[in-house]
């Protein structure tokens, strides 16, 4: 069974919504530049942890830890308790963004296409900000 795991540094980015321009008579969809930018660092370390291996064309579970950082709004006490797990990341970005960022970014790199993906499991706390995420292919329960 293959999988594969790597890790993203930085802060973690939602997907932002698309934005549209008026081109003549038409309205072109596009995606922001941020977001374009950072799904582009994704998709790197994402070749770099796949090597010379072909996209998965199986069935897969994705697992995703998104640490972001601890607001610098908080007291003392709030960011110890932050870090020992007391305060849950409750904060931006929101969970579902950065996990259709990340998907995104690897559609064609990890996988053939993201509609391969039939359980995804996210986690979101406070820490040293990164995105960590871990693909392999569904076991298939016997019948």
């Amino acid at each position: 069974m293959f999988q594969v795991t790597f890790k993203v540094p930085g802060v973690p980015r939602g997907k932002g919504r698309a934005r549209f321009a008026r081109v003549g008579k038409f309205v072109r969809a596009y995606t922001d530049e941020k977001t374009r930018d950072y799904e582009d660092m994704i998709r790197i370390y994402a070749q770099k942890a796949m090597g010379t291996s072909e996209p998965l064309k199986t069935a897969l579970d994705v697992f995703l830890y998104i640490s972001t950082p601890i607001p610098a709004s908080y007291s003392k006490k709030d960011k110890e308790a932050c870090l020992n797990g007391f305060m849950l990341a409750t904060k931006r970005p929101d969970i579902d963004n950065v996990a259709k960022a990340v998907l995104d970014a690897i559609s064609g790199v990890i996988y053939a296409n993201d509609t391969q993906v039939v359980n995804l499991h996210c986690t979101k706390r406070y820490g040293e900000p990164f995105v960590e995420i871990l693909v392999k292919e569904t076991e298939c329960p016997q019948q």
